[in-house]
């Protein structure tokens, strides 16, 4: 039987609170969605903006839960299962992430960036999983409710976990950041995303900085990677030199890059690519097309520099990757009079992303003289 994900006793000396019913002896997985709620389940009732998670405490105890964690209490919920009474359930589940980055004997690796954000922390989960036990973020679970759920939900035993860290407006980066308490922090590029919120803080300077303050809550002999390309590099290596870095590493195309792209070239199965890491010349394949997958792939080099991890075996691993759902993933569709490749990019847009989405268009090659076609909607 696989070890418990929590015990009670560990529970309750990270939240605190005030138990109402008996106890539970511990927990398989943690959620503050009800839908997913399995027998065993720690449940944080969490209060957003458009849903208030008490009103589904009954039906999650009712589906298994083990404990729902509340900061309001009601009768039906004391009859349907067992409470913890907190007087916020969100900085509950913060205080359950610290808990979980304190007991892991593994190293962390924290990714940002303003796009390739998700795509290279799948890319850094599959390498990983090469080399020993890897627990990652789910989906694009990065902002202020994703990245502690993420840390609670690590196991005991985890060699690498990896957290993805997003931003919508400033100020957002450093508290994430400090939860996750990285000994690889990496930044995979700056971009116009969220300029908006940062028309005032010198527009892509201030995105620099912003994402920049992943590198001031390294742990003790962290590293700092950042893709050397990126517009206001300078900041990044200027944030990370002040944050004690015990070392920089940068990766892209640029001379002097620590790990260089030396060639890549887009194939039917992806892309394939040459790359120097410090020294040494890897030749590996990725399972998605693109320039900017085979930068992706760079980081996770950088980051098996940093934590001095088999780079064979991670750069190997990267042939089985496959797009992310709405990053790219390619279907060939059967309509009067011929075939259609689809390439989906549909999950986000931004002037980066975009460069990037049109690129793979130009770069397919229609069949029997047909037609590229770029189907955009607005970009939000």
């Amino acid at each position: 039987m696989s070890a418990a994900l929590w015990t009670y006793p560990e529970v309750a000396a990270a939240l605190g609170g005030r138990l109402v019913g008996a106890a539970p002896d511990a927990f398989s997985a943690v959620s503050f969605d009800s839908r997913e709620v399995t027998a065993g389940t720690l449940f944080f009732a969490i209060r957003g903006v458009r849903e208030d998670g008490h009103r589904y405490v009954v039906d999650a105890l009712q589906n298994g839960a083990a404990l729902a964690v509340v900061s309001q209490p009601t009768p039906a919920m004391e009859r349907a299962g067992a409470l913890l009474v907190v007087d916020d359930t969100l900085d509950a589940l913060r205080d359950l992430a610290r808990a979980a980055r304190a007991r892991a004997a593994g190293r962390v690796i924290a990714v940002t960036g303003s796009v390739g954000k998700t795509t290279t922390k799948e890319m850094l989960k599959l390498a990983f999983a090469a080399t020993g036990r890897v627990h990652a973020a789910e989906k694009s679970f990065n902002n202020h409710w994703g990245v502690p759920l993420t840390l609670a939900r690590m196991p005991r035993d985890t060699d690498v976990g990896i957290i993805e860290i997003g931003m919508n407006a400033p100020g957002e980066i450093a508290p994430l950041a400090r939860l996750a308490k990285a000994d690889v922090a990496v930044v995979t590029a700056i971009a116009e995303s969220h300029l908006g919120a940062f028309a005032g803080l010198g527009g892509l300077a201030g995105i620099a900085a912003e994402k920049a303050a992943i590198f001031g809550a390294l742990a003790e002999g962290g590293v700092a990677v950042f893709n050397a390309d990126a517009p206001h590099a300078d900041i990044l290596h200027g944030r990370a030199t002040d944050a004690g870095a015990a070392d920089i590493i940068t990766y892209g195309e640029r001379p002097g890059a620590e790990v260089r792209l030396l060639e890549a070239v887009d194939t039917t199965e992806g892309v394939s690519l040459r790359a120097d890491a410090r020294g040494r010349v890897l030749s590996f394949a990725v399972g998605m097309p693109g320039r900017h997958v085979a930068l992706n792939a760079l980081a996770v080099i950088a980051a098996g520099l940093a934590l001095d991890a088999d780079l064979t075996a991670l750069a190997r691993a990267l042939a089985a990757m496959r797009p992310p759902p709405g990053r790219g993933g390619r279907a060939r569709l059967e309509v009067a009079g011929g075939e259609v490749l689809l390439i989906d990019e549909s999950y986000n847009a931004n002037p980066a992303s975009m460069r990037a989405a049109l690129r793979l268009l130009a770069a397919a090659r229609p069949a029997g003289g047909g037609r590229r076609v770029a189907v955009l909607g607005d970009m939000l």
